[in-house]
């Protein structure tokens, strides 16, 4: 199932075996979702998959983000790439901030329907300012496009930080799933560029390997919500000729990245049932061959949306506090 511009290698065991089980929790809140929620993305099926996606998580306005008056909401405009800053109604002083990137496999999602979580989960636990960024999505527009709006975006946030009330010097960068690994992207891409400096990065399934052949990603096929043929069609679509090209830049895919160093501290998260928990794992160590600084969480019995499927799951509650602990160490630095 799927395919892989890589040789099988070592992976020709994975398509033997046996998946990990699921979370009882989380395979029964999958069961209830029904076989619709899971079914691959195939190049054939992209269009329709995208006008589904869009109908049913259409963007909340502006004034159903602001809950009545709990948060403070605004869209901006940042060098042509469309922001939404959101915080806690009332939050005074200079915030640190999550720069948020949505998920969506680089093909779907947007900067509006990923904010009353975030805010709800995180913004308001941590005193928290979230801005959500509003990428151009594949096969629309194709890399660098996606994260060159992110770091446009991040630049224009912290060079504004000010008036947006945020502190430029508590910036973390993060997402989910394609998200996250333009999180690590934009990571490296600052770095390299001299740009800004995050505080760290939250990596949640990250998306990270064009390539599309490691172990868990043969193993997981036909298993994971998000499986090797669903991974196959979003590079595709993302990257078009240049997937699996030996010279693809890491800013493209950070899997490819062979330089770690001087990267900010990272959370990497991902489920032990999941087609990325190979990539994720062997970008944490990969960090600390470098000499950089990563937590690592691999949670049993995950699969990739788990806390999104599941949300009161013991699991995903368990995922949850991780990540806010982390942030809370991360932010009092």
């Amino acid at each position: 199932m799927g395919d892989g511009p890589a040789g099988d290698g070592g992976a020709a065991d994975g398509r033997a075996a046996p998946p990990p089980p699921f979370d009882p929790e989380l395979r029964a809140a999958l069961t209830a979702a029904g076989a619709g929620a899971w079914q691959p993305v195939t190049p054939e099926g992209l269009a329709a998959w995208q006008a589904r996606d869009a109908a049913v998580r259409p963007r909340p306005t502006v004034e159903a983000l602001r809950e009545g008056g709990r948060f403070e909401v605004a869209e901006l405009d940042a060098r042509g790439v469309r922001l939404v800053s959101a915080r806690p109604a009332g939050a005074g002083g200079a915030l640190p901030l999550l720069y948020y990137l949505h998920g969506g496999g680089l093909i779907t999602g947007n900067a509006w329907s990923v904010l009353p979580r975030l805010l709800r989960e995180l913004a308001e636990p941590l005193g928290l300012a979230v801005v959500s960024a509003e990428y151009r999505l594949a096969p629309a527009a194709r890399y660098p496009d996606a994260v060159e709006d992110c770091y446009a975006g991040l630049q224009w946030t912290t060079a504004h930080a000010e008036r947006l009330g945020v502190d430029a010097g508590r910036i973390v960068v993060g997402g989910k799933s394609a998200g996250g690994g333009l999180a690590a992207a934009l990571a490296l891409l600052t770095r390299d560029r001299d740009g800004p400096v995050p505080a760290g990065q939250l990596l949640l399934s990250p998306m990270l390997d064009d390539r599309n052949d490691t172990f868990s990603a043969h193993q997981l096929a036909g298993h994971d919500t998000w499986d090797r043929t669903s991974n196959a069609t979003a590079w595709q679509a993302a990257l078009g000729e240049r997937r699996g090209a030996p010279d693809l830049p890491p800013y493209a895919a950070p899997a490819r990245a062979a330089d770690l160093s001087g990267l900010p501290p990272a959370y990497v998260e991902v489920g032990s049932a999941e087609t990325f928990r190979d990539e994720a794992v062997a970008y944490a160590d990969a960090l600390w061959r470098a000499g950089g600084e990563a937590e690592l969480h691999v949670w049993p019995g995950a699969f990739h949306g788990f806390d999104t499927f599941a949300p009161g799951a013991a699991l995903s509650r368990d995922a949850r506090e991780a990540r806010i602990r982390w942030l809370r160490r991360i932010l009092a630095r």
